[in-house]
């Protein structure tokens, strides 16, 4: 960062979208002069009390934080669980605060796995408790986490290494190129949990929705991108979007089951007719061939989510059994041209042999034909290798067509971009590999609702 102005107007916005998200019946009370003044932090440090600190700590202080300093001499709120950073008086060692309990922690847990591993690599815990000892302590109050600054790890441009460190993350220290890197973390994570209202929230679900129509023309890897970063800033829809594109790219059952994993933050997505249409087709299609570890978001939606959707899912997994019945994937011309290469693949012998491992289906495990019915029929290819290819070849016939199909399909919402209900059918599954559904991708579609 380098210059002080460039901190100013960062550290502006950072007080005014956290005092926008304060919820005054969960947070603690913000102080008056916070409110006041809109700003988290203090009056400026003189270049005098940065000198002082630096003559106290026999080390000139890396340049982000010593322009930080001369913004602020201190912080309030550094993220969710950072209450307090130090000014110019309260910067220390670590080795010499209460805090100092961190490096004790961490030299018994290298004691207990030695100096080295069997490779003659350093064990576990030995880099970083040598890291502790040495660190400058940053934060002065916070939720079992700690702010520091490594003086030994040093870059071309003087910034130290920065660490975050959390009693509860389940992770070691979590290092960072600068302390500037460490706060743009901070402020990163503070808007994923709490997203709160202002310019950030509104950045990114503009460019959240420019990526979408982008996507709808055929970009793949450009809106996968801007969603990977609008996911970093808790942007919902960023997630919902993701995942169609990722289903079509592979791994459609990990992709639903990853979005779908029940909380209520996702009460309007299980309101929308993207979950009636698309969503709940394939979520009863993997908890089928769900694995005994994989999760399984459907027996949670049916016990936690609200009654109406409830009754839907219900509804559905009443009319999936039932004789006859039929998937839909979308308006009645796209529906009919997708059944009209699914049924054609699904009637051929190839695909009469098991398509897919045992399933669940309550307490009872069977085997899924891709004809639909549960009982094996006889078919002329016994040889597993032979069955592949068959299957292939049929597949390799059948895609032109299907992809033909794609001029019909229109999304159902705002939120559809890609045709994944496609993947709830046992055989469209086997033929739409990844390189398939990045042609899918890559082929503009949709002229309806959401579509401009």
């Amino acid at each position: 960062m380098g210059e002080r102005t460039a901190w100013r107007p960062f550290l502006e916005q950072w007080s005014a979208e956290w005092i926008a998200g304060h919820d005054p019946d969960k947070d603690a009370p913000l102080a008056p002069e916070v409110v006041r003044d809109v700003w988290l932090g203090f009056a400026p440090a003189s270049e005098a009390e940065v000198t002082a600190a630096e003559a106290r700590l026999g080390r000139r202080l890396p340049p982000s934080l010593r322009e930080f300093l001369l913004v602020t001499n201190g912080w309030r709120d550094a993220g969710n669980f950072i209450y307090r950073l130090a000014g110019t008086a309260e910067l220390e060692w670590l080795r010499d605060t209460d805090d100092r309990t961190w490096t004790e922690i961490w030299e018994d847990l290298a004691e207990d796995d030695g100096e080295e591993d069997e490779d003659g690599e350093e064990a576990f815990g030995v880099q970083e408790a040598k890291v502790l000892a040495r660190s400058l302590r940053l934060s002065l109050e916070g939720d079992a986490a700690v702010m520091l600054l490594d003086p030994e790890d040093v870059d071309e441009d003087g910034e130290w290494a920065a660490y975050w460190l959390a009693s509860w993350s389940g992770e070691g220290p979590e290092r960072y190129g600068s302390f500037h890197d460490l706060m743009h973390r901070q402020w990163v994570s503070f808007h994923a949990l709490r997203k709160p209202p202002g310019a950030t929230r509104d950045h990114w679900d503009a460019k959240v929705e420019q990526a979408r129509c982008e996507a709808l023309a055929g970009a793949v890897d450009g809106p996968l991108a801007v969603f990977a970063q609008a996911h970093e800033y808790g942007r919902d829809r960023a997630d919902v979007l993701s995942m169609q594109m990722k289903a079509m790219l592979g791994d459609w059952r990990g992709q639903i089951a990853n979005l779908m994993w029940y909380r209520p933050g996702h009460d309007d997505l299980l309101f929308s007719p993207l979950f009636a249409a698309e969503l709940l087709p394939l979520l009863v299609r993997q908890d089928q061939l769900a694995h005994p570890h994989d999760l399984r978001p459907l027996p949670r939606l049916k016990e936690h989510a609200p009654e109406p959707v409830r009754a839907l899912v219900a509804d559905y997994e009443a009319r999936a059994a039932e004789p006859g019945f039929r998937l839909t994937f979308g308006g009645s011309e796209f529906d009919a041209a997708v059944h009209a290469v699914a049924d054609r693949l699904a009637g051929h012998p190839a695909f009469h042999a098991p398509d897919e491992p045992p399933i669940r289906t309550g307490p009872i495990v069977v085997t899924l034909y891709a004809g639909g019915d549960p009982r094996p029929q006889p078919h002329p290819l016994s040889d597993p290798a032979e069955l592949r290819k068959a299957r292939t070849d049929l597949c390799d016939e059948a895609w032109p067509e299907l992809r033909a199909a794609l001029r019909l399909w229109h999304p159902v919402c705002e939120d559809h971009i890609a045709p994944i209900s496609l993947f709830a059918d046992p055989v469209l599954a086997q033929l739409i590999t990844p390189d398939r559904g990045r042609d899918i991708l890559a082929t503009p579609r949709g002229t309806g609702p959401g579509a401009h």
